[in-house]
């Protein structure tokens, strides 16, 4: 039975949120798979360097060019944690971290929103993509709170990550029911505790200000070229999840577009040397 997600309300009905702090994202990530806050930057910094420990145990005596055993292999000069760490972190917890795209992922793949979360990472940074109460949510640290996401966008989401290049985990195990630590409590100060509502309301003032900016820019242009942007202000009345799957599907379309205008205008530079 899913810890986070069951039966009952988690946390009352509360959804834990991290904002970004410094470069501190694999935190935030394992935090909001377990929805509160369990682990600081310096117990990721401990695992790492017990990996570390026993990793270079594991080359002692060996004679290679491509292991420096002063050089962590598990956190970099910058805080970005290996997968391993979060791993580890989630391990403590009963939790499993499955690459989607092994064998035993497979019904994952066919059918993500019976699962109940998964870890995205793409260069030195990791986000959380969680099922609360029954809902989906992006918990990813760069925004100002949660993200609600339908079922029906969920599928179309990760593919649209896969195709860009992001890694994506899926957790499995017995989530935490309750976060022991109430929200007086909360002592990383870049956590928060936010309803449903709460989350819906912020989303939508940061949307609202992100296509105001948007819009300014379109005025200017249209100021300058005349009628500009009708699509926009289309698409803009269209429904938010219908819009999503369609920019999913283009951009999984895109570099089938790409090869044809390179074929069209291989044989467009062939017709003139011929000419």
């Amino acid at each position: 039975m899913e810890g986070g997600g069951g039966g009952g309300a988690s946390n009352g009905g509360m959804l834990y949120h991290e904002v970004q702090e410094s470069k501190l994202c694999a935190v935030h990530c394992v935090n909001t798979v377990l929805q509160g806050p369990f682990f600081s930057e310096f117990d990721l910094a401990a695992l790492a360097s017990d990996l570390d420990s026993s990793e270079r145990q594991m080359m002692l005596g060996s004679i290679t060019g491509d292991y420096l055993p002063e050089l962590s292999h598990n956190v970099s000069l910058d805080g970005d944690f290996s997968i391993q760490v979060l791993q580890k972190a989630l391990e403590v917890w009963d939790l499993q971290v499955i690459p989607l795209d092994s064998p035993v992922a497979e019904p994952a793949q066919i059918d993500p929103e019976k699962e109940n979360a998964f870890i995205c990472h793409l260069h030195d940074h990791w986000f959380c993509i969680r099922k609360v109460n029954g809902e989906w949510y992006n918990f990813d640290s760069l925004y100002a709170a949660p993200e609600h996401l339908s079922k029906f966008y969920l599928s179309a989401y990760l593919d649209s990550l896969k195709g860009s290049g992001w890694s994506i985990f899926l957790v499995r195990g017995n989530f935490p029911k309750e976060c022991p630590i109430t929200s007086s409590e909360a002592s990383n100060g870049y956590g928060q505790w936010l309803s449903p509502e709460d989350a819906e309301r912020i989303t939508k003032s940061c949307n609202q200000a992100s296509r105001t900016r948007r819009g300014n820019g379109q005025q200017q242009l249209s100021d300058r070229y005349g009628q500009f942007g009708e699509a926009e202000m289309l698409l803009d009345e269209e429904d938010e999840d219908l819009k999503a799957a369609i920019a999913a599907s283009l951009l999984e379309s895109s570099p089938i577009e790409t090869q044809a205008g390179n074929s069209e205008n291989e044989n467009k530079t062939s017709n003139a040397e011929k000419a």
